[in-house]
């Protein structure tokens, strides 16, 4: 991506760079830094994200900053190995929730790393039904599922995809006790895959996102491609700080009649539930403090200045820096709450 980061001598090599960093004297932090990412993928949410922050923190500490999109299981192995501060990482939710259901190579992240500053929200998790289906809202979902009703589900499990769907389940195991059973996942893939198995009649809702299911939201009811929202796992106040245009055809105010409160999926009889899919950075244990507090004082002066939020929020980002010691505390109070839910509806 141009203008990512500040040109890199290529004839050292980015491995030999992180091999022998160069360490800036202002900060004491390396002049090369390797920035992995929980994704394999250089068009996601992820990456968009982590590109605008590198890009920033690149300018702001005059260092060099690449984003490696290794996936999670490379970054978190690349993480482990290196404490000199040449390696950095930032990833979302799914670092404690994949370690919450389970997932092989996903550890307990406030026991293994430090927990980093939060930066952004991308606030497009979504539910969406085929737009002719018989369910046109989550309470027609609900409905049916206390109705006996066989309801299905696709999500690719173990995370975030996954989160929303223990939600649902979680509520109507508490306003119908016993009909949760009728809730079934249908585990799959990519968003490709969820999508084409509501082409198919394969599954009743599926899991999506704003970004990649709006403009099938678009189409008429009588194409085998259109769907509709149905809930928004965001917070109000979260969707409530996009731009009013909202994303793609779908304005803010469109959007927000699929949140809580105007969607309801209870937690426990009395709050309703909400996801916001929040990125942060995370760092080696033995990484220098100096370091961190280094990159988390650069961070808090990139977002006084205020341009980076213009940035995130024309790419349907919501700004959302919290320094490293308020951000690790707020991410395990949320982990906490989640592995309630998790724990609510485990056969285990």
């Amino acid at each position: 991506m141009t203008g990512l980061f500040k040109s890199i001598a290529a004839a050292a090599g980015f491995a030999a760079m992180v091999a022998s960093p160069v360490l800036a004297s202002a900060a004491d932090l390396p002049s090369n830094i390797r920035l992995v990412i929980g994704s394999k993928s250089t068009g996601g949410d992820t990456y968009q994200n982590s590109a605008i922050v590198a890009e920033a923190l690149a300018k702001k500490l005059d260092i060099n900053v690449k984003v490696d999109a290794v996936g999670s299981s490379e970054a978190f192995k690349a993480l482990q190995r290196d404490s000199r501060g040449t390696t950095i990482m930032i990833f979302h939710d799914q670092s404690y929730l994949g370690n919450l259901y389970g997932v092989r190579g996903y550890d307990d992240i406030f026991d293994n790393y430090v927990v980093g500053p939060t930066v952004a929200i991308n606030p497009g998790n979504a539910y969406l039904v085929a737009k002719n289906s018989p369910m046109q809202s989550m309470e027609d979902v609900i409905a049916a599922a206390a109705a006996g009703q066989r309801v299905r589900v696709a999500i690719q499990a173990g995370g975030v995809s996954e989160i929303g769907f223990s939600a649902l389940k979680n509520a109507v195991k508490v306003t119908h006790p016993g009909a949760e059973e009728n809730i079934v996942p249908v585990n799959t893939g990519s968003q490709a895959d969820k999508n084409q198995l509501m082409f198919d009649g394969q599954a009743d809702v599926i899991n999506g996102s704003v970004q990649a299911n709006e403009q099938f939201t678009q189409l008429d009811a009588d194409d085998q491609k259109a769907m509709r929202f149905i809930w928004l796992t965001a917070r109000e106040e979260t969707i409530e700080q996009a731009n009013p245009e909202g994303m793609g055809d779908t304005t803010r105010d469109e959007l927000l009649a699929f949140t809580t409160p105007n969607v309801s999926v209870t937690l426990d009889g009395s709050k309703d539930f909400t996801f916001d899919k929040e990125f942060f950075f995370l760092f080696n244990k033995d990484m220098d403090a100096e370091q961190i507090a280094a990159i988390d004082t650069a961070l808090k002066e990139i977002y006084a200045a205020g341009d980076i939020q213009k940035t995130q929020k024309a790419s349907f980002f919501i700004p959302n820096y919290k320094p490293q010691a308020e951000a690790a505390t707020y991410l395990k109070a949320k982990r906490d709450e989640y592995r309630h839910v998790i724990d609510a509806i485990s056969t285990k």
